[in-house]
């Protein structure tokens, strides 16, 4: 059984209603395990479980409403697009251009 198919019967079992507000949950856990790493308390397996619960979840939400991966790609793209446009404006040109030399290793 795929993903997919999966998260459809967890889908049919609870209902889209109690997903939605598992959803919530999940959020609210993921963000609870990043304050504690700000804190100098993280444990990072942690951190990946409530990314994975987190993650599952946004899957669930999409096929709740119907949204295509395509749909997220390109909002995403725009808002990639514009955090990287702010950044020059904020942090300058030369800032960005050794941040991504830094992530890309160019």
């Amino acid at each position: 059984m795929t993903n997919e198919e999966k998260i459809n019967v967890v889908i049919n079992i609870y209902g889209s209603e109690s997903q939605q507000i598992q959803a919530i949950e999940e959020f609210s856990e993921l963000s609870q395990a990043l304050a504690k790493n700000l804190k100098g308390k993280g444990d990072i397996d942690n951190i990946k479980e409530e990314i994975a619960d987190a993650a599952i979840m946004l899957e669930q939400l999409q096929i709740i409403f119907k949204i295509k991966d395509e749909e997220i790609y390109k909002i995403i793209d725009k808002k990639l697009d514009r955090t990287l446009d702010r950044a020059v404006r904020d942090k300058g040109l030369f800032t960005c251009m050794l941040a991504k030399s830094m992530a890309t290793g160019r």
